[in-house]
């Protein structure tokens, strides 16, 4: 589930660029690329690519902006249960997504581990408004 801003795995910007992905690698720990690693991959925003590839739009600099990245872990989560807790934070997220600015969701489910792997990429009210929600549902499968 992809919702917001678009983010790229460094092997999409290899395919986008017609680099190598050892190349895009080398770019990210140069420091020349910003990307955000999540787990053993790095994850790089639309608007990152677009600077680095010379396309950045031409919207003035402001001052600091706060960026948050997390990767949010739940075990013990039935099929059901994942059903359940990735719709009500999709239909959250498309809520909140036309007014917050930068916010990217992903989800991904490990079945024969029973867990769910949540992502959350961006602007730190949206992301504190998500992982709030994903604290109130996951308690709810406790009762």
């Amino acid at each position: 589930m992809v919702v917001g801003v678009a983010v790229y795995s460094a092997e999409q910007v290899a395919d986008i660029l017609g680099l190598h992905v050892r190349t895009v690698r080398g770019y990210i720990r140069d420091g020349r690329l910003p990307a955000v690693r999540v787990g053993k991959q790095y994850r790089i925003a639309e608007a990152d690519l677009q600077s680095f590839a010379g396309l950045a739009s031409a919207e003035p600099a402001r001052g600091p902006r706060a960026h948050v990245s997390t990767v949010v872990h739940i075990d013990n989560v039935s099929r059901p249960a994942m059903d359940r807790i990735t719709t009500h934070l999709t239909a959250a997220v498309a809520g909140t997504s036309a007014r917050s600015g930068h916010f990217d969701l992903q989800s991904m489910y490990d079945e024969a581990g029973y867990r769910l792997t949540v992502f959350v990429v961006g602007d730190p009210e949206p992301t504190a408004a998500a992982i709030q929600l994903i604290s109130v549902l996951t308690r709810q499968d406790e009762r």
